[in-house]
């Protein structure tokens, strides 16, 4: 019969694979976002920079 220290350490136990495979499916889910990001960061570069130039040409002396 397991004695309450068994009961305890197995319960930790527990926990600590629970917590180290929340852990794991956490980092899985950041490595797919980001080339998402990095797309998004892009095209944010580009999209400003597509405005500046608009608003240089419109501000320009003629």
């Amino acid at each position: 019969m397991p004695t309450a220290d068994a009961h305890i350490t197995e319960g930790h136990l527990q926990s600590s694979v629970a917590a180290a495979l929340h852990t794991i499916a956490q980092v899985r889910r950041e490595r797919e976002h980001a080339p998402i990001h990095a797309a998004r960061l892009c095209l944010a570069e580009a999209h400003g920079a597509a405005r500046l130039r608009k608003r240089l040409a419109r501000d320009a002396p003629v």
